[in-house]
């Protein structure tokens, strides 16, 4: 089960047909990260969510509050965890 976080992030966004399309890279405590996939996307009103997976493999649900244009991590899975050591 993913941790959930609810921290705010910079989120740099595709805009093709309409702003903020999609999530291309994510900036986490000062880290740039490259999205490497939109696995999913759901939409309530006022808010888009985006289920990503990272070029570094972790994966993020990522909140976006379109009145305020705020973007928070919702939940949080890492690569680690599924790994064995």
């Amino acid at each position: 089960m993913p941790d959930r976080l609810e921290k705010h992030v910079k989120v740099e966004t595709y805009s093709g047909y309409r702003a903020d399309e999609r999530p291309v890279r994510v900036t986490i405590d000062g880290r740039a990260h490259d999205v490497a996939e939109v696995e999913d996307r759901w939409y309530s009103p006022g808010v888009t969510f985006f289920r990503v997976r990272l070029a570094n493999g972790e994966r993020y649900v990522l909140r976006r509050t379109d009145a305020q244009e705020v973007w928070l991590i919702e939940a949080y899975r890492s690569l680690s965890r599924f790994t064995s050591h």
